[in-house]
């Protein structure tokens, strides 16, 4: 019996050793996402001068999520899942998102009751100003309004 209660605590310490060192990990999956911070970045297939450029991203502020980590060199997946490393100097953290609904309205205040100010094509960059519950305060193009969240792709926390 003494043997069983040996087994059983062993098991459930090993059991909290992963617990304990595996949730820093948990914690840290949230999407930490940055900007673009000119309006002219290189994305390379490498960490690295050396490597080939991917493409040429023309859009400030356009929302990139971090992927990995290299020295200077950031892993970058775009919300048109393109993917590549990106040096750190090309990148802010100003918060901005992408519309990526089709039929996404921008209103006055933060209820569909409120004033329709205008329609969002998909694939439209937005500024965030701040965000409530389900709403961000944005602006684009001149204006200045709320749109869902649902709406957004990019850092809207």
């Amino acid at each position: 019996m003494k043997e069983n209660n040996k087994k059983n605590t062993i098991f459930y310490l090993l059991l909290l050793l992963i617990l304990f060192f595996s949730s820093p990990i948990i914690a840290n999956e949230e999407k930490k996402f940055l900007t673009l911070k000119n309006s002219e970045v290189n994305l390379r297939q490498g960490p690295s001068f050396e490597y080939p450029i991917k493409l040429i991203y023309k859009k400030k502020y356009l929302p990139v999520i971090i992927l990995d980590k290299s020295e200077i060199w950031r892993k970058i997946k775009d919300f048109e899942n393109n993917s590549g490393w990106i040096h750190i100097s090309q990148l802010s953290k100003k918060k901005s998102a992408i519309n990526i609904n089709n039929n996404s309205i921008l209103y006055k205040r933060n209820t569909i009751y409120s004033k329709p100010m205008a329609k969002l094509e998909s694939g439209r960059l937005v500024l965030i100003k701040k965000c409530k519950k389900n709403w961000c305060k944005i602006s684009t193009g001149g204006l200045v309004g709320w749109i869902n969240k649902s709406s957004l792709w990019g850092k809207i926390k």
